[in-house]
């Protein structure tokens, strides 16, 4: 009998993409739930493995989603140590289990195919009352967060996407004519290829403004992914507000005043006086509130530029400039009334 022919490839390469994922999902389990020794090791396991071919890093990332959407303890028992030939089956079965709860068999069997369409970097990001962060991003870009604003940034194959979900975030984006650059909100669209421009949500609105470079906005049911054209182009020094009406007519604006809680300030050119007690109180501790029987208030404007740590310099020039008073009303806030 003829001896049998040796396999053309190693038993590594024809691996399916499932076993590919359970594989990766071992050593994952491994780095969170072994001691000190096997997680470190299990950690450049997985480095070393991810690394050697494309496949091995969409089954990694498609393993490491499916960890991330699942509690990890469930896996505690089954992969801590080097899993044995049960503990594969059973992890196997925990694998087809994730499937069913609406992955879907598919997602395994597709591999690298639903890998590309996932994510290669997500991050949360977060600032509270009084805080501000900037984060680099592995492209070369830069997001700068206002006080209480909360945004997640995924970046894909063919695009990279920041979703704001509230506050005031700036951005200075690498220009990379194959992986546009997006902003989304509730209210509308923004895309770029490089800039620095800034994206706020307050008020029911979005507003977009425009220190380098040049955006365009889509408003809201204008549906970009279709081909439809934006709504409307904005150039450096220009900026304009979205809402559920769609997108106002472009404004100037200084482009050095774009973002000027980075250095300290706020700015405000004809401000409606319940915007500027909203940015106050992203950094105040005892927030402003107007007085709910004084209706007139919320017809008045502000113009002028405030230094953040300053907020008694502010109030005392709002009393001068409006006919409005300050008083306390308890430890915790300060409500501004008109004054009779």
């Amino acid at each position: 009998m003829a001896p049998k022919p040796a396999p053309l490839f190693g038993r590594e390469a024809r691996r399916s993409p499932r076993q590919l994922v359970e594989h990766a999902l071992i050593l994952i389990g491994r780095i969170h739930y072994g001691d000190a020794v096997a997680a470190q090791n299990a950690e450049l396991a997985l480095r070393t493995w991810r690394e050697s071919s494309s496949e091995h890093a969409d089954a990694a990332l498609t393993a490491q989603r499916i960890w991330n959407a699942t509690e990890p303890g469930a896996l505690r028992g089954q992969v801590a140590k080097p899993a044995s030939a049960a503990q594969r089956q059973r992890l196997r079965r925990r694998v087809l289990g994730l499937a069913g709860l609406g992955m879907g068999l598919g997602l395994l069997g597709a591999g690298g195919r639903w890998a590309w369409r996932l994510p290669i970097y997500e991050i949360v990001l977060k600032t509270g009352r009084a805080q501000r962060a900037t984060q680099a991003l592995p492209d070369g870009s830069s997001v700068d967060l206002s006080a209480r604003t909360a945004a997640q940034v995924a970046f894909f194959r063919t695009r990279r996407v920041v979703r704001l979900a509230e506050g005031e975030a700036r951005f200075s984006v690498a220009s990379d004519a194959e992986r546009p650059f997006w902003v989304e909100t509730d209210w509308g669209r923004v895309r770029v290829v490089g800039t620095v421009f800034t994206v706020s949500t307050r008020e029911a609105r979005m507003r977009v403004e425009v220190a380098e470079g040049r955006v365009a906005v889509w408003g809201p049911g204008h549906d970009h992914e279709t081909g439809q054209a934006p709504s409307i182009f904005l150039q450096a020094g220009q900026a304009a507000d979205v809402d559920r009406r769609g997108v106002g007519a472009p404004r100037p604006v200084d482009p050095g005043e774009v973002a000027g809680w980075r250095q300290g300030w706020l700015y405000f050119r004809d401000t409606p006086l319940p915007e500027v007690v909203s940015r106050w109180n992203d950094y105040l501790s005892r927030p402003l509130r107007l007085a709910p029987q004084d209706a007139a208030l919320r017809d008045m404007r502000v113009t002028g530029s405030y230094l953040l740590k300053d907020p008694q310099s502010f109030l005392e020039s709002l009393t001068h400039m409006l006919p409005v008073r300050a008083m306390p009303v308890d430890e915790q806030g300060i409500e501004i009334r008109e004054r009779g």
